[in-house]
């Protein structure tokens, strides 16, 4: 059956919501709150109802599930008013800004025996699923390490985005969701320590990039970055791994396996480099390394309100975790903690 969804918070991925809601198989879009009169009064204008009241909104019987999608330093509050009104709360992402509010969040939820979630949304992006897709197949082996990019050139934009009050800065904004791409590949058990360094080219309040490094118990390393003052593209993802390696140039680019089929190659031509000759950076050729893309996987993004609804008729159980939101949240708080030491490794 569908469900009522209605969305606190009518901006930019407030506006998201609304428009997959109102294209939903799953679910109806029942209408919109923001503290924004001009914000309500643009929903009324497109056909959407907007509730004159957060109050109004959470004491409407009609209504399955409430999506927050409000700066990151009120989640905590209209996500707990949410869930003892009844309702069954999405949470945009970064969920909250510290492990003991989340705590209260999931203690709320589970007083209120409703479901509650962060909309990690990027666990949709084909560029991750593809890495994942190598890493979860083993065909080139036991994975070493991965890098994982996002750079851009314009700064972090000038709205609450870039100051701290607010949960402001990279880490939490881009910072969260490659996180919890790079624990869906790797796990979100056994990790080891974090480190992390800041950028603040353009803003001196929060990061508007970092650099972030997390080490597993297995050795498996992972590394992070983030960066809002770049001009040139840098690959979106690299894997390292015991039998071949495999690369993302750009998130809309397919990704590039290099299979190792042969270890030692019976003659090995010397490279000349302007220093003089090497064999152990000459290149291999198609007797030992086999090269090939793989198609983009497959990905609706709207997989996951289809998941919510059957989690919420408890057909399934949720996508998105307690645990994972516990582990991804404890991540942000190693790096702040590891930039506070002048980025020093934080022991798990």
């Amino acid at each position: 059956m569908k469900k009522n969804v209605a969305v606190i918070g009518y901006g930019g991925m407030g506006g998201w919501h609304t428009e997959h809601l109102l294209k939903s198989d799953v679910a109806n879009l029942a209408g919109i709150y923001d503290i924004k009169e001009e914000r309500r009064a643009l929903a009324e204008s497109r056909g959407i109802k907007a509730y004159s009241s957060r109050e109004e909104l959470l004491a409407d019987p009609s209504i399955d599930i409430v999506t927050v999608a409000i700066p990151n330093d009120v989640h905590e509050e209209v996500v707990i008013a949410a869930l003892e009104a009844g309702k069954n709360v999405i949470s945009e992402k970064p969920v909250t800004l510290s492990l003991e509010s989340l705590e209260r969040m999931i203690a709320a939820s589970k007083k209120a025996g409703k479901i509650f979630s962060v909309h990690q949304n990027r666990r949709w992006d084909v560029d991750y699923l593809a890495m994942k897709q190598i890493h979860d197949s083993g065909e080139i082996g036991d994975v070493i390490n991965i890098e994982s990019r996002i750079h851009g050139s314009r700064g972090i934009p000038s709205d609450w985005r870039g100051e701290k009050k607010y949960g402001g800065g990279m880490l939490y904004d881009w910072g969260v969701h490659l996180i919890d791409q790079i624990l869906m590949i790797l796990g979100f058990d056994g990790i080891a320590g974090v480190r992390c360094t800041f950028e603040h080219i353009t803003n001196d309040e929060v990061d508007d990039g970092f650099n972030l490094w997390i080490d597993y118990t297995s050795g498996q390393r992972a590394y992070i970055e983030v960066g809002t003052y770049n001009f040139l593209p840098m690959p979106r993802f690299y894997m390292r791994a015991k039998s071949g390696s495999a690369f993302i140039s750009d998130w809309r680019e397919k990704c590039h396996v290099a299979k190792c089929k042969a270890w030692h190659e019976s003659d090995v031509v010397p490279v000349q480099t302007a220093a003089g000759l090497t064999k152990t950076m000459a290149p291999r050729d198609e007797i030992t390394l086999d090269e090939y893309d793989i198609d983009r996987p497959h990905s609706d993004v709207h997989d996951y309100y289809r998941n919510i609804v059957r989690a919420v008729d408890g057909i399934e159980p949720q996508f998105v975790t307690h645990d994972q939101m516990r582990a991804v949240l404890k991540v942000i708080m190693k790096a702040f903690e590891s930039v506070e030491r002048g980025g020093e490794r934080v022991e798990w």
